[in-house]
């Protein structure tokens, strides 16, 4: 009887070795390395491609715009770039119990709404209780299918019998297929299954999502070739305890990364969010120091932002730094150039900056904001209440311009801000009513303003 051989997998990032090793010299994680059975080439089931066996000079391709079709969700559909398109797959990842089994479910009873045929897969759940979710969420009379299963052969064959216009596998970690000789969820695994998705989406021109776990990093589980072989890549994020759920795009073959959807999830399931500067603004103190509000740009949409900083005496000698939704690196170069430029001594003072709502902030657009917002904590003087900052701020102190000001000011002044404070490079906007532009050119000129 022949030897089987064995391999030892990376189940972080898919590297493989012939023995056991604490950390992977690959990725760097400890202890991911799990012993699969080594497959031979001529015992897997020969896949054919989704080039039909022929190859097309670039000038003879037809070009045609794709097809897309809305998920029922204005906040979706901006992510996504417009819609579902036919053809594609989508990777969906977050949290445990965040909703990205509600949202499908959503999606998928709106489509089938649309004279559209949905297949809905669950390897974690039962029929019943899907059911049960169905009709918390108000999910009505459509041709919506749902079935309960894991193994990627079965569902296969479902597909190719139903032949439907939409296709969610809820998730990838739960679905195995028996030509690979390891457990569910391996390395091995999700990469065989995805590539099978991968191939039955494209091959028979239907849409597909596909449900992924994250790990404790908050990256998606499985190897990183997961993230490659899909088409677009969406994260569920927000804490389980709070309302509000943010959809971001990290990848995607057919739109904007830049986009985020804003959800609330309520008893009847997730409820888009129309003005997000709201609801990110809400709860901000009147009359309070060290909070300041700022306009991001979220690909094309402009939110309302409140920045807070607390600057405290630091009782062990040595000053920290805490940062929550910006990068600390740039808090700490903020800092330096306020004592630097504006004479402030907080070099030995505790700082914390809290971005309110769960934001990640990247654009330097914040930078004049987040100093402000330290000055005003360090000083104890608040900044006015209807008061928004714009700019980014360089290391000799000078105010920069930014883009897409005149979005960022008109949303200022729906919510009712008097005031802004701007680059002068900025100073050239028109027809802005019942908004005060003050442009300045440095940080001295914006202490002497506020302070």
């Amino acid at each position: 009887m022949a030897r089987v051989k064995t391999k030892f997998v990376c189940q972080e990032c898919g590297y493989e070795t012939a023995k056991w090793l604490g950390k992977c010299p690959s990725c760097g994680q400890w202890n991911t390395f799990a012993e699969e059975i080594e497959q031979r080439a001529s015992d897997a089931k020969s896949q054919r491609g989704i080039s039909k066996g022929k190859i097309e000079k670039i000038q003879d391709i037809t070009s045609t715009k794709k097809e897309r079709y809305s998920t029922g969700s204005r906040e979706m559909d901006r992510v996504l770039g417009g819609g579902i398109i036919k053809s594609s797959l989508v990777l969906v990842g977050g949290d445990p119990g965040i909703g990205k089994s509600t949202l499908l479910l959503q999606v998928a009873d709106y489509v089938s709404k649309q004279n559209l045929k949905v297949l809905y897969v669950s390897g974690e759940e039962s029929g019943e209780q899907i059911k049960i979710r169905a009709d918390r969420l108000g999910v009505s009379d459509g041709e919506l299918y749902v079935l309960a299963e894991t193994n990627i052969d079965v569902i296969k064959e479902f597909v190719e019998k139903e032949e439907p216009d939409l296709l969610v596998l809820d998730s990838i970690q739960t679905i195995y297929s028996p030509e690979v000789v390891s457990a569910p969820g391996s390395v091995s695994q999700v990469r065989e299954v995805t590539a099978m998705v991968m191939r039955m989406t494209k091959i028979r021109n239907m849409a597909s999502f596909i449900v992924g776990h994250v790990t404790k990093s908050g990256a998606i589980a499985g190897p990183r070739v997961l993230e490659h072989m899909v088409d677009t890549v969406l994260y569920f994020e927000g804490e389980r305890h709070f309302a509000y759920r943010i959809l971001r795009s990290v990848k995607n073959r057919f739109g904007s990364t830049n986009e985020i959807g804003i959800f609330e999830m309520r008893e009847k399931g997730l409820v888009e969010v129309e003005n997000p500067s709201e609801v990110f603004l809400k709860g901000r103190p009147v009359d309070a120091y060290g909070t300041v509000v700022t306009a991001a740009m979220e690909g094309t949409r402009p939110v309302l932002i409140e920045i807070q900083a607390l600057v405290t005496y630091s009782p062990a000698g040595f000053a920290n730094r805490v940062t929550t939704g910006i990068d600390k690196n740039r808090a700490s170069m903020l800092i330096a150039v306020l004592e630097k430029k504006a004479g402030l001594a907080i070099q030995s003072s505790d700082t914390f900056i809290n971005v309110t709502g769960g934001l990640q902030l990247k654009e330097p657009a914040a930078d004049l904001a987040i100093l402000c917002a330290i000055a005003s904590s360090f000083k104890e003087i608040p900044v006015d209440f209807k008061t928004i900052l714009i700019g980014e701020v360089g290391l000799t102190g000078e105010i920069r311009g930014v883009n897409s000001i005149e979005k960022r000011l008109i949303e200022a002044q729906k919510m009712g801000f008097e005031k802004a404070i701007i680059a002068q490079s900025n100073d050239t906007i028109k027809d802005i009513k019942n908004i005060e532009i003050i442009p300045v050119n440095n940080i001295r000129q914006v202490m002497d303003l506020l302070f």
